[in-house]
């Protein structure tokens, strides 16, 4: 396994029903070939600022925003091979700055900055630690994924996402997985993963199941749970909002 990866390309996310994404795979069969993998779980550990400053500037949809975050693919314990992911977006484009640790070595660095590793990648994450200050753990995201590569062309990528489970306590990739569901269960996330267009065929199937795409972000979701409790914890006007995907939505909330 490579122990540091560089990502470029856009992401383009879609919400579907579960009978869509069956008919979608369906399709996908003749141009696209299953990650060898299978279904995954994936664990992301994101961190943030006590008032989580990354999180409020990516909602704010600015021309440059990152994230930084720690993954593992089910529940790690200390020598579990993990990723600090770097993730940075500037017009639309994704650049991911990713490198492989053990859980324990990336414990020890991202909280208490030991250094572990010297690379170009290890420096952007450590100007991110210094130019954010008080950067940790905040949220604990967890989903199953099912991914697939097109056969001639492996860096066109589809992931469908269910599951999708938040928290905020217990943060750790060590500790589990539980916590509040994000998505009605007859819900997928759809992401199409892409250095270049989309091809026709695909094109074709979205317009055809007036399919389009959202700027649906699960951490952003996440965060947005959290803001409206600490808002009802000090009994906020009566009635306020809360942005979900493309919408806005009015919720009451009483003291």
């Amino acid at each position: 396994m490579a122990d540091q990866m560089i990502f470029k390309r856009c992401e383009i996310k879609y919400m579907l029903d579960i009978t869509q994404a069956e008919l979608l795979k369906n399709q996908m069969k003749q141009y696209m070939t299953a990650d060898e993998h299978g279904v995954s779980t994936i664990c992301s550990l994101y961190f943030d600022t006590p008032d989580y400053l990354l999180i409020q500037r990516s909602m704010e949809h600015p021309v440059y925003k990152e994230k930084l975050r720690l993954r593992s693919y089910g529940t790690a314990d200390k020598d579990t091979t993990v990723f600090v992911e770097l993730k940075k977006k500037y017009e639309s484009v994704v650049y991911k700055r990713r490198i492989a640790m053990t859980e324990d070595e990336a414990e020890r660095y991202l909280l208490f900055h030991e250094k572990v590793k010297d690379t170009q990648i290890t420096r952007e994450i450590d100007y991110c630690l210094k130019n954010y200050k008080k950067l940790a753990p905040a949220v604990m995201l967890s989903y199953e994924r099912e991914a697939f590569y097109a056969k001639d062309d492996h860096e066109f990528r589809i992931t469908f996402d269910q599951n999708i489970l938040w928290r905020n306590y217990d943060l750790s990739l060590c500790k589990g997985i539980y916590g509040e569901a994000i998505l009605d269960k007859n819900k997928v996330l759809m992401e199409v993963k892409t250095a270049g267009a989309i091809p026709l065929w695909m094109v074709h199937f979205l317009t055809e199941n007036q399919i389009y795409k959202t700027s649906f972000s699960k951490y952003a979701t996440a965060y947005r749970t959290i803001y409206a409790r600490e808002q009802r914890r000090s009994c906020p006007p009566e009635n306020f909002f809360v942005f979900t995907g493309d919408e806005v939505v009015q919720q009451a909330i009483k003291c």
